[in-house]
């Protein structure tokens, strides 16, 4: 058995600085999740438009991926992700000064170019790692996703104490120190770049490639969904269940929180098990949690013998977290094997590729929650946000089976040998 490479401590260094960035990028990316709450009451928004206001930032993040994950290729991710970080922090402290409905959302795509941090670190933590390690890199890196938890935990306290401008304006802040603290811990290795003469829509043709289609199908709703309820939760638990604001957000901190820290754990097993046996397990995960989330709450009469009888069917608030922290942990361990599945594939153009799944599951995260508000709009039905979802994950499921399970020889010489058929050959 051969022994693996110590990494340099410079790729550690790398790792960390950039996944704190991410984290900040995330949490500032995530903000109209909760700031959104008293804007949706002031500004008079119904379920459509609040779904619009919150959903906004994540379109900027979405369509800034797939040059950012080029730029990154050609130029870096040290420098990428500090101009990055750079121009969004005049948008975040102008936030605060909005009071109209179309000012929130011409500042929202400003400051949603956070989000596109995401396709540049990607390829950058991974390039200072080995193959057998890339997707615990990328998994640590991901586990920035938390940021979405960290948000629900400082925005409501700031809300409360100082009002919501104090949030854009402490935010800004923030991300100012976080560059700081980026430009002196990350470094940048010349060999990492990618020489390639191809133009911008010559690397875009790689969506003509049915297996990057069928990971952003995969990515729209591990990452897209995810970003999509982690906007949608706090002021789902308010209307539902008739919480507080901070223990809403609270409680919406179960589903992101565990969607965030534990990619990492998603990438070590994704290294360890493969990509697909991850992915698989993740989807049917989801189809059963998703299936009980999508159950409104119902009151129903029956004629029995002794008279006219009433039952109530529905998910209390601690069943509805519980099933939320599930999923939220099945996504984690889905965000990571799907970047592990472009590691594997595409190592050569990882930053492309993974700008276009990422842009594919940065969409999910826009049209998801408008659409979660017209479907509230039109049937009344909370819970129909899940049903959506529920549609989605099926179209995975079957998309999945047909593609790689159905393909794999399960007996035969060319069978796959089980894990525990080895251990008992020992």
């Amino acid at each position: 058995m051969s022994t693996s490479t110590p990494l340099p401590p410079k790729a550690w260094s790398v790792l960390i600085v950039s996944t704190l960035a991410f984290t900040v990028c995330f949490m500032v990316w995530m903000m109209f999740g909760v700031i959104g709450i008293p804007l949706k009451k002031t500004l008079g928004l119904n379920a459509t438009e609040f779904g619009l206001l919150t959903a906004t930032p994540v379109l900027t993040g979405s369509l800034i991926r797939v040059p950012l994950g080029i730029w990154t290729d050609k130029y870096g991710g040290r420098i990428v992700m500090a101009v990055l970080m750079a121009a969004t922090i005049p948008a975040i402290w102008m936030m605060s000064y909005a009071t109209q409905y179309w000012q929130f959302l011409v500042i929202g795509l400003f400051v949603g170019l956070a989000g596109g941090s995401f396709s540049v670190g990607t390829p950058y933590v991974a390039r200072w790692f080995p193959k057998n390690r890339q997707g615990m890199a990328m998994g640590v890196y991901g586990a920035g996703n938390s940021g979405s938890a960290v948000n629900k935990f400082v925005a409501p306290a700031l809300l409360v104490a100082f009002g919501w401008t104090a949030v854009p304006q402490v935010y800004a802040a923030v991300m100012l120190g976080t560059l700081l603290v980026f430009w002196f811990g990350s470094a940048s290795d010349p060999s990492h770049l990618v020489t390639s003469k191809a133009s911008f829509g010559e690397q875009l043709k790689a969506l003509k490639d049915p297996k990057v289609l069928k990971y952003c199908q995969y990515y729209s709703i591990v990452f897209g969904g995810y970003v999509a309820l982690a906007l949608w939760m706090v002021q789902y638990y308010v209307g539902e269940y008739g919480l507080d604001i901070r223990y809403a957000a609270l409680l919406a901190a179960c589903f992101s929180l565990p969607g965030g820290v534990l990619r990492a754990i998603g990438g070590v097993l994704s290294d360890k098990f493969g990509a697909h046996s991850v992915t698989w397990w993740v989807m049917w995960v989801s189809w059963v949690c998703l299936f009980l989330l999508s159950y409104p709450q119902t009151d129903f009469t029956i004629l029995t013998v002794n008279g006219p009888q009433t039952f109530h069917i529905g998910l209390n608030v601690y069943a509805f977290t519980a099933l939320m922290f599930i999923l939220g942990i099945a996504w984690a361990f889905g965000k990571a094997s799907v970047f592990k599945y472009i590691s594997d594939d595409y190592p050569q153009n990882i930053g492309a590729i993974s700008g276009i799944v990422g842009l594919a599951g940065g969409l999910g995260g826009f049209v998801l929650p408008i659409l979660f508000g017209v479907l509230m709009d039109l049937t009344g039905i909370r819970s129909s946000a899940f049903m959506l979802l529920y549609g989605v994950v099926w179209v995975s499921l079957i998309w999945m089976y047909w593609t790689e399970v159905r393909r794999t020889e399960v007996m035969g010489a060319k069978a796959p040998e089980a894990p525990f058929s080895r251990s008992f050959a020992r």
